[in-house]
């Protein structure tokens, strides 16, 4: 079918502070990492093969995946970094420069391969883009997908002609510069001589080098426009959205973790919730070993991390708990993510806890 390559290497700084424990494909949806649900997805469609280039904090990656065979994969790592005076640096080559790396160190990328950013979830069908790819006997796809036109500066936007062939590529345009609405997904498909294109031994970029290079040789270089989900965790915004449209269960193939004991509302196992005085409107995902005290409000979309205790009178309204979470009496945190050790608004705000400037008040349930 194909050989599979995920970027993951990158510091994730705009999901900052959420990437301050794990690197940004480790970040959690329904309890799962991101990268997890790519890697079910490219399994479906026979894609086992597959090299990951890690950097911040690899290990967590390297740990929790190991060589794949959980999910019927074939999963290798390729670190990016240095030795800085005898400490072990990460620093990534850039995505195209990670891929030569591989290609120069071992010729991996021997056939057809898909290329997927680390940071989002997909649906989309890979079968019929390989398909399209090899029908167009192109060297390189892209796959797009329209966006409004405010937003074209956060992508990179494709400028393709009526059969789909790229004519130029813009990096995060400015609205009233960009030559179309079309952006770039961070998902490619690669033929082995795509790599030939790079230089080795250097960062490289795909979108800000390889493929306007692309472009200007003329090449067969393609964009495909394809209507499927692709979920975006690029900044703490971003993230707090996916989590109210998969609790709303408006993406396909994320099944809710735990026991459904009422419409909308799961429950792991060993939780102690005062029922009798609480108020829980779902959907609501209530980990194991949570404690909910008389008197609280938990309003969906909302997911209580394992662990976690909301003491008496505390309300959690369209918010998500880290693992280990307590809020504190008569709290309420409303349209926020929050950790033991900060939370974060809706806006991207961060407060840190013991900051005297809130008058929030939470921590960590296991002290």
């Amino acid at each position: 079918m194909a050989k599979g390559m995920i970027l993951a290497a990158g510091q994730g700084t705009r999901v900052r502070p959420l990437t301050k424990d794990w690197p940004k494909p480790m970040v959690p949806i329904l309890g799962k990492p991101v990268m997890e649900y790519l890697i079910e997805h490219m399994v479906r469609y026979g894609v086992t093969d597959i090299m990951v280039n890690v950097a911040y904090h690899h290990r967590k990656i390297e740990e929790y995946f190991g060589d794949g065979r959980r999910w019927g994969a074939n999963i290798g790592y390729a670190f990016e970094g240095v030795n800085d005076h005898g400490d072990i640096v990460p620093r990534p080559r850039g995505s195209a420069g990670g891929l030569k790396a591989i290609q120069d160190f071992s010729g991996f990328f021997d056939e057809t391969t898909l290329v997927l950013c680390g940071d989002a979830i997909v649906d989309l069908d890979l079968g019929a883009a390989i398909f399209e790819h090899k029908q167009k006997a192109a060297l390189a796809s892209v796959i797009g997908l329209e966006v409004p036109r405010d937003q074209v500066q956060n992508y990179g936007i494709v400028v393709a002609d009526q059969d789909g062939r790229i004519e130029s590529f813009q990096e995060k345009p400015q609205p009233a510069e960009a030559k179309s609405t079309l952006a770039s997904t961070g998902i490619y498909l690669f033929e082995p001589e795509v790599l030939e294109l790079i230089p080795s031994g250097r960062n490289f970029d795909i979108g800000g080098e390889l493929f306007p290079l692309m472009a200007e040789k003329g090449l067969p270089f393609y964009v495909q426009n394809r209507f499927f989900n692709w979920i975006d965790i690029g900044r703490v915004t971003d993230y707090w959205s996916v989590l109210q449209r998969v609790l709303k269960g408006e993406v396909a193939e994320m099944d809710m973790p735990g026991k459904e004991i009422r419409p909308g509302i799961w429950v792991g196992p060993n939780t102690s919730i005062n029922w009798g005085s609480a108020k829980i409107v779902g959907p609501v995902h209530i980990g194991s070993s949570v404690r909910i005290d008389a008197g609280c409000s938990v309003i969906g979309p909302a997911w209580i991390g394992h662990g976690s205790h909301l003491r008496a009178g505390s309300k959690v309204i369209r918010s998500v708990l880290f693992e280990y979470t307590r809020i504190g009496e008569s709290m309420v945190f409303e349209e926020m993510i929050v950790s033991p050790r900060y939370c974060v608004n809706r806006g991207g705000e961060t407060t840190y806890m013991g900051d005297d400037r809130t008058d929030l008040r939470w921590g960590d349930a296991r002290g």
